[in-house]
């Protein structure tokens, strides 16, 4: 009998840059050419069949017309299409074109597009550069910092995947214009979230400037990507690979996730989060983590956005509990969840151990079935 040891200590540097403007495509055209590129000449534009017309394809030309080798990658446009399958045929299509190690994977969409493409170069070739060209006020807040990468599946959602952080970030605020309006209040609805658990000066902006930021308004838009970045930064510096502290960017996702699942998509991924947070707001009210004043802020701004705040009638109450036990951050069959502290922090506990609490199935079934 022998044995060998193999040490393999490793120090990275993942650092990267998250760039907020308007048409950045020149921009971001430069940084390639002025090393981004990391040496490499062949890329791979992933996106969905909303975004493929107007923005990727453009993106796809500049990159051949700066000397490039460039094709565009479509997959159905929609949270159904975050799926292995998805990516196996993706990955397919790039292997049959000649896709090797020596590419670079850039993700032009939003958050399905980012988790998708982000998990795809994770993955592709043992991991190739990639470069997220965010295109909706939900990719920006979601996807900008962080490097999560996830499909779901049929039976959970988030739980194949992996970290794996981008070259650089782009979150180009001019291509809001063209999102329906539906689908920019979608967005805020993880800038809320990032308000309640860590930016009181967000949220408090938020209450007053929302139809600045409906209106694409320049100057707010750039405000909430700013504050959004920081507010991530600030937890994925001191936990990348949520361990503990990243697990309150879960807020309102334990039972946002569960909803949006048992809905079979009808609800945006916004307004499902919307619906958890307001779940986690009468919870956390209860158990008297913020006060009924502080609840009913935070369940009054997002009517005020326009997001939904109760449960559907054709949801099935019963399959959303079932579905609840899904959730990543159940440990031992027990559910947990995530508690914002009063507007602007977020509750520890075990001794600042742990970020997440076990609530009883019968407390929170008592929470859905007043909502």
């Amino acid at each position: 009998m022998s044995k060998f040891h193999v040490e393999l200590k490793k120090v990275v540097d993942d650092t990267y840059d998250v760039e907020i403007g308007k048409k950045l495509v020149p921009t971001f055209i430069r940084d390639l050419k002025r090393g981004l590129d990391c040496g490499v000449k062949k890329m791979a534009v992933i996106t969905d069949s909303n975004v493929e017309e107007r923005y990727a394809g453009p993106i796809c030309e500049a990159l051949m017309e700066a000397g490039y080798s460039a094709e565009l990658f479509v997959f159905p446009a929609g949270e159904k299409s975050k799926v292995r399958s998805v990516k196996e045929m993706l990955e397919d299509a790039m292997l049959e074109r000649g896709y090797r190690r020596d590419c670079m994977v850039i993700a032009v969409g939003g958050g399905v597009v980012s988790d998708l493409a982000g998990f795809l170069a994770g993955t592709y070739g043992r991991g190739v550069p990639f470069i997220n060209y965010a295109t909706t006020l939900l990719a920006a807040a979601d996807a900008a910092i962080g490097g999560k990468t996830a499909v779901d599946t049929p039976l959970a959602t988030n739980l194949i995947g992996l970290i794996y952080q981008p070259k650089k970030v782009y979150v180009d605020i001019d291509t809001w214009k063209t999102l329906p309006r539906e689908h920019m209040i979608n967005g805020l609805a993880e800038t809320v979230k990032h308000g309640c658990l860590g930016d009181i000066e967000l949220f408090e902006y938020l209450e007053k400037n929302t139809e600045k930021i409906l209106a694409c308004d320049e100057e707010a838009c750039t405000y909430i990507s700013e504050h959004n970045c920081n507010v991530k930064y600030q937890i994925v510096m001191k936990d990348e690979r949520e361990k503990s502290l990243r697990e309150v960017l879960n807020l309102g996702h334990t039972v946002g996730r569960a909803i949006e699942t048992v809905s079979d998509y009808r609800l945006l991924h916004g307004e499902a989060v919307s619906i958890g947070l307001a779940a986690q707001a009468r919870l956390g009210a209860k158990h008297r983590y913020m006060t009924l004043n502080e609840c009913d802020r935070v369940i009054e701004l997002l009517k005020h956005i326009g997001l939904p705040v109760s449960i559907p009638d054709y949801i099935d109450r019963e399959a959303l509990i079932k579905k609840l036990y899904t959730d990543k951050k159940v440990r031992g069959g027990k559910l947990r969840f995530v508690f914002q502290k009063r507007i602007g922090g977020v509750m520890s506990f075990d001794g600042g151990e742990s970020y997440a609490r076990e609530v009883s199935e019968d407390e929170i079934r008592r929470i859905i079935e007043d909502m």
